[in-house]
């Protein structure tokens, strides 16, 4: 996408909240700048108590942290203010990370933030056009239980291939600016 539009790229770390027993099934989710989304009937109906809640945050939050430091090695997150963000993610089933890396996006002061995926239930890019400024799905199948079904190969990237990836964009002169990824 950062070479398709020539822009700069950088990553922004979210990590879901899975449910106990199901860590797909998103209950929440924390990304950068103390950000935390919690999907509150999830929780009730999964009758989880506070304690529950907070411990799977701490170990996402550690999640986090790790990959925030192995990611930009000590780089701040762009300035972005007064400019577009375009987040992208490989799809999206409740959208409770795109949820959560549109706030902490959010904080960074920018003109419009874009999201733009593959894959997306339809009533998930419904309810994130009320916080994204545009939501852009090439396909909302009715029937999306997972983002992984849509995918022919859903290996997960390595962190490795990860600071790859944005070494190259950095030495290829699109400096990390303004175009936080997720990596959800």
């Amino acid at each position: 996408m950062a070479q398709a539009l020539a822009s700069p790229l950088d990553v922004l770390v979210v990590r879901k909240v899975g449910a106990p027993g199901h860590a797909e099934f998103g209950i929440g989710a924390i990304a950068e700048r103390d950000v935390v989304i919690v999907d509150e009937p999830s929780v009730r109906a999964l009758g989880m108590d506070v304690a529950e809640l907070d411990r799977l945050v701490a170990v996402e939050r550690r999640e986090l942290d790790r990959r925030i430091d192995r990611y930009r090695a000590g780089r701040e997150l762009p300035d972005a203010r007064d400019r577009d963000i375009v987040l992208v993610d490989d799809g999206l089933a409740t959208g409770v990370t795109a949820t959560a890396a549109i706030a902490s996006a959010r904080l960074l002061g920018p003109r419009r933030i874009l999201l733009a995926v593959p894959v997306c239930a339809p009533e998930t890019a419904e309810r994130l056009a009320s916080v994204a400024d545009e939501v852009f799905a090439v396909s909302r199948p009715a029937n999306l239980r997972s983002v992984g079904q849509w995918y022919q190969d859903f290996t997960q990237t390595s962190d490795a291939e990860v600071v790859d990836l944005l070494s190259r964009a950095r030495h290829a002169g699109r400096a990390p600016r303004s175009q936080p990824a997720t990596d959800e």
